[in-house]
């Protein structure tokens, strides 16, 4: 046996190419920019998707009738007076009413079909029952007991008048779009960089990264960083889109937007990067992502102000990575607020994106 053979071979990590200390860098990010074209279903979940949802939700709620009441009037004495009653009154075209038997209107009512139950007290008034807990149901209540009085002879001693307000500003559109940008915002950056790398921990991909003179910093910034071209796009995209098809009207400044944007997205980059460190399988990395993105789907003001929760909890929701960047979007999309107003939730979004990225640094598993 030669002394080649009997020598072990140690193996030696190349040096790093003198290319400048980011070459690496920017060669994964082209890499991931390159990866699109493989996955074109990925562009339709990252540009397609929230337009198609802009443009539905605007249209839904841009020309919405006035919502129509459903009234269930109990069987028996008085029922037909009430009925008469609201066919008379000025609001008879947005209230839907009609006589059944107590079973089947409190039925009814059970099951959502009816927002009140109106029944006679026997006292020559009526009874009202609705559920505190739905608008719709007390709004019923307010909508139904104005039409009965008016037509009973109640004069309201002031006289009032009422102007539907459609300007660009106030509409819910207006009130969407930033949220919808800042929902796109986190849902590109945990799910196509956390399915990114299970993805590669799983073909054994990472393996073969490791043993190259690229520094593993450079690798999970580059994911990072690949969000950020993505980014001028989807903003750009969604942003136009709302100006073009539903006027609305940008009051900020272009370049504090795209710098909220920015931060908003490395921050989410850095949370899909934690999210998927340690993660082995698909079905893993899908569980942890959901868990994560739900409370904000929920709390952060997406599609309705999170001012309806309770106050208890306000410091919490307050405290969520996206509900600081759909705050910070509507002030400066909404109201022209200044980027130095946003200091606050500019340092929530930064303490988020920073601990997550450094946290996935020390704990990211590499096999």
């Amino acid at each position: 046996m030669s002394l080649a053979q009997k020598t072990p071979v140690t193996p030696t990590r190349l040096p790093a190419p003198r290319n400048g200390r980011w070459s690496a860098f920017t060669h994964l990010v082209m890499v991931r920019m390159k990866e699109l074209k493989r996955e074109p279903e990925v562009v339709f979940w990252v540009f397609g998707f929230p337009l198609l949802l802009a443009l539905g939700l605007g249209i839904a709620f841009r020309n919405k009738p006035a919502d129509v009441t459903f009234v269930a009037i109990v069987q028996g004495n008085g029922a037909q007076d009430a009925l008469s009653l609201i066919k008379q009154s000025p609001q008879k075209s947005s209230i839907r009413a009609e006589v059944l038997d107590k079973p089947a209107a409190l039925k009814g009512f059970r099951l959502g079909k009816y927002d009140l139950v109106v029944e006679s007290d026997g006292k020559g008034g009526f009874q009202y029952l609705y559920d505190p807990a739905r608008p719709e149901s007390v709004l019923s209540r307010a909508e139904v007991d104005d039409a009965l009085q008016v037509s009973a002879g109640r004069k309201n001693p002031l006289p009032t008048s009422s102007i539907i307000s459609n300007e660009p500003g106030s509409r819910y559109i207006d009130f969407l779009i930033p949220g919808l940008i800042g929902m796109n915002l986190m849902n590109s950056g945990m799910w196509s960089i956390g399915f990114a790398l299970v993805d590669m921990r799983q073909r054994k991909l990472l393996k073969r990264f490791v043993a190259t003179p690229m520094r593993r910093s450079d690798f999970l910034l580059a994911l990072a960083g690949g969000r950020l071209v993505l980014m001028v796009a989807e903003v750009g995209l969604l942003l136009g889109f709302g100006a073009l098809v539903f006027h609305i009207r940008v009051l900020g400044s272009l370049l504090s937007i795209l710098i909220l944007s920015s931060i908003g997205a490395v921050g989410f980059a850095g949370l899909g990067l934690l999210t998927a460190s340690r993660a082995q399988k698909i079905e893993s990395v899908s569980g942890l992502i959901n868990l994560i993105m739900m409370p904000m789907w929920i709390f952060s003001g997406v599609f309705f102000s999170y001012e309806r929760f309770p106050s208890v909890i306000q410091p919490f929701i307050k405290s969520l990575p996206l509900t600081a960047l759909n705050d910070a979007l509507r002030a400066t999309i909404l109201e022209g607020a200044p980027l130095a107003s946003q200091a606050g939730r500019l340092l929530i979004l930064l303490l988020w994106g920073g601990i997550s990225f450094l946290l996935a640094l020390r704990w990211f598993r590499w096999t």
